[in-house]
């Protein structure tokens, strides 16, 4: 019997699109029950919110002060207890929050953990991407242990809404760490629509030139309606914060446009964007590597594309 438990991510009362993604991964499995675990100081919205997602039959909450910001520490010990009450399968997006917590989860079930799932071949044989993504593997884990596994969110749609799940309170008396505790949350605001889970994107690379030219990405973005990433290299030049990079070592997106300015197309950002659905690149390098992916390719100055495009818009 197969029995599979999401961990819900989410922010400021909202629930995160990663969770009805990890959903449709765990409706592959053909489970018996699939059920959706919120922890937070005050899970109600979350929790009606997560209740309308197809195929969800139950919604665990945990409601305690202690979960109102996302602790791996101490959110981990809370999962793993649920888990044990018969869950065949623990899943997580392959968010920053599931990387953060759910290798937690995993080491107190005593369990190895599959990261990246893309694919599932059965009930404990799945396909991970290695490489960059250059390679895809498919990995097998032991039939006699409980299954955790980060959900690669850009392999997967949402699952649909209309579900009606029951809502219960679950009873966790887990220990939780007096080591970690919440201190500052340094984060940049912005009303541009989350990264990870936009439907479009545009992204500036080391051929914007400087922290003050982003700004023609912004004003791109706004018009969209997109959220705003960068390549590694305009990172690591100081143009934005790191919170914006798409690729291997960022963030790996998959929206329906992508709109990549200045951006040569190294292959770690390559593997953050493959799965994007319309890659339109703007770059004067007619020989650049993002051409051989890109749908739609504008070759020229890119200040001057992006002034004519904004023109039109």
């Amino acid at each position: 019997m197969s029995k599979v438990l999401i961990v819900a991510e989410h922010l400021n009362g909202k629930l995160n699109a990663a969770t009805a993604k990890t959903v449709s991964a765990a409706q592959a499995l053909k489970a018996d029950a699939i059920d959706v675990l919120v922890l937070s100081d005050a899970p109600d919205t979350v929790a009606a919110e997560a209740a309308q997602i197809a195929g969800v039959a139950k919604v665990l909450t945990v409601a305690n002060a202690a979960n109102a910001h996302a602790i791996a520490q101490v959110l981990a010990p809370q999962i793993a207890e649920v888990a044990k009450n018969g869950y065949s399968h623990v899943f997580g997006p392959s968010t920053t929050f599931g990387k953060d917590v759910m290798p937690g989860v995993a080491a107190l079930l005593d369990v190895g953990q599959v990261s990246d799932l893309m694919a599932v071949e059965g009930t404990h044989t799945f396909k991970r991407p290695m490489y960059a993504g250059n390679a895809i593997v498919t990995v097998e884990a032991p039939a006699n242990h409980a299954v955790v596994a980060t959900v690669r969110t850009a392999s997967w749609p949402e699952a649909a809404k209309g579900g009606s799940a029951t809502i219960e309170a679950a009873n966790v008396s887990a220990v939780l760490p007096a080591h970690t505790r919440f201190v500052e949350l340094a984060a940049g605001k912005s009303d541009r629509p989350d990264l990870q889970s936009a439907k479009r994107v545009v992204s500036g690379g080391r051929g914007v030139g400087s922290a003050e030219n982003f700004k023609i990405i912004y004003d791109l973005a706004d018009k969209l309606g997109a959220a705003v990433g960068a390549s590694r290299a305009a990172v690591d030049a100081g143009y934005v914060p790191n919170e914006l990079q798409v690729g291997q070592t960022g963030k790996i997106i998959a929206p329906e446009l992508y709109v990549a300015v200045g951006i040569s197309g190294a292959i770690q950002h390559l593997t953050g964007i493959k799965d994007a659905g319309t890659i339109v690149a703007i770059n004067k390098d007619g020989d650049a590597p993002i051409f051989e992916i890109a749908d739609v390719g504008l070759v020229g100055d890119l200040f001057e594309v992006l002034h004519t495009l904004s023109a039109t818009l």
